[in-house]
């Protein structure tokens, strides 16, 4: 492996660790919190692995102190959390609960305490239920409630808060919630996806402007899952399902808030978001972002496909391609991130990129006292390397954020995956700090 030190990325690089309020709070209806879509989610039978909910979680709510100190120790200057909708407003709208001001009022002065400065997502994924049974994102009148929750956390954090994320990775929630159904609110088909990512886009623009209107200080950014693509072959027809894949995957939500529209030529079906506009939302899409957040663990190859409907295209998934897998399934392939950051490096109208997610999942085990997880810390090595590369190629890539702190609620797979540089024991919610987290914190030092 090449020598790796942090000094190479320079002075102003910002190292972090990123996490979401419903996979690690648990205190699902503490101190008036109402229920989001994914209290309802887990609750539903045959939804998540084993049947498992979040309603304790890491207990980050009552932990928080202590799993900061553990930022701290493991020197990691940046700290990125969500804000759950539900806490702030039970009811999506109206009458704010001030025990969840409280909280994240309490959870951002301790980071400033520590030397650690907090970074906010306003929504990772957490729709507040009474919303959703008017429709959710699928009905316009979601802009102005996304609006005025942005206001809210805007008005009560946003004196101490100075890096603020608008949404987190869009085109999962959409896709993943209101196309598959497979997570939360799990809705399907096209007649629910299509004015979801209209509404999606339309809010995440209108909630930057809301925040510049109010903070014209902060630096304002938002995230975007993205995926190195591949075709299997260089036929024609896996090229092309290749670029149809890349639109719908990598381009579908950036670039309608670069001004640059949806790509539509790519993916004829969009021409169906058309019944959704209204005069004005082309300018009402676009938002001049200080810095876009990139998350990436892996590269898809993909194929044609006569029988998926409206792309002809499908993956060929990395268990079949005897290639080295994470416990979600995912191909480990550090050039991904490379590629990644070159292909988004080119739109002239991103000004900075920060990578806001990456890490890997393994079968973690606890052995006398110790998590070796050797495979996660060289992934971590590997992942920064090719970063460094694009980096001193001239991209401007200025951060690195790790997924995540402690193992969580992993959405629709449960507490079976284990991301964590932190190990926890869901029983008894000890905490065990992996070789990993021991790598990067001597990475770290000063």
């Amino acid at each position: 492996m090449d020598y790796l030190n942090k000094l190479l990325f320079g002075k102003d690089f910002k190292w972090g660790v990123s996490t979401a309020a419903f996979q690690i709070e648990g205190a699902c209806d503490a101190d008036g919190k109402g229920k989001s879509i994914w209290d309802t989610f887990t609750a539903q039978k045959g939804k998540i692995f084993s049947g498992q909910t979040a309603g304790i979680a890491c207990d980050f709510y009552n932990n928080y102190k202590a799993d900061i100190d553990l930022i701290k120790k493991l020197n990691i200057p940046n700290f990125r959390f969500s804000i759950s909708w539900t806490r702030v407003l039970p009811n999506g709208t109206g009458e704010i609960n001030q025990a969840g001001i409280d909280y994240y009022n309490q959870v951002i002065d301790y980071c400033l305490s520590q030397g650690i400065e907090p970074w906010v997502t306003i929504y990772h994924w957490d729709l507040p239920q009474v919303l959703e049974d008017q429709g959710g994102w699928t009905n316009r009148k979601v802009v102005d409630w996304f609006i005025s929750y942005t206001a809210i956390c805007a008005q009560h954090f946003g004196d101490r808060v100075k890096y603020w994320m608008v949404m987190n990775e869009p085109s999962v929630f959409s896709g993943a919630g209101y196309f598959f159904g497979i997570h939360a609110p799990g809705r399907t088909g096209l007649k629910n996806f299509l004015p979801a990512i209209h509404h999606i886009v339309l809010s995440l623009a209108a909630g930057a402007k809301k925040l510049r209107e109010l903070l014209p200080e902060a630096e304002i950014g938002t995230t975007f899952s993205c995926s190195h693509i591949e075709p299997r072959s260089d036929s024609k027809r896996d090229i092309k399902a290749a670029n149809v894949a890349d639109a719908l995957v990598n381009r579908l939500f950036i670039e309608p808030v670069l001004g640059l529209g949806y790509p539509m030529s790519e993916i004829p079906v969009l021409k169906g978001l058309e019944k959704y506009f209204q005069p004005g939302d082309e300018q009402n899409m676009s938002f001049d972002f200080d810095f876009i957040g990139l998350q990436n663990y892996t590269r898809e190859i993909i194929k044609y496909s006569f029988f998926t409907p409206y792309i002809q295209a499908s993956q060929v998934k990395a268990k079949d391609r005897n290639v080295p897998i994470t416990a979600m399934g995912w191909e480990v392939y550090p050039p991904a991130i490379y590629h990644v950051i070159k292909k988004f490096d080119a739109y002239p109208q991103i000004r900075k990129i920060l990578i806001t997610e990456n890490g890997a999942a393994f079968p973690d085990q606890v052995i006398e006292g110790e998590v070796d997880d050797l495979r996660r810390a060289e992934y971590l090595q590997t992942h920064l390397q090719q970063i460094l590369k694009a980096k001193q190629e001239g991209c401007k890539v200025d951060g690195y954020f790790v997924w995540t702190l402690t193992d969580n609620f992993e959405w629709a797979e449960g507490y079976h995956p284990r991301f964590g540089l932190i190990y926890v024991d869901f029983d008894t919610q000890e905490r065990i700090v992996k070789s990993s987290g021991k790598w990067l914190a001597g990475f770290l030092k000063e």
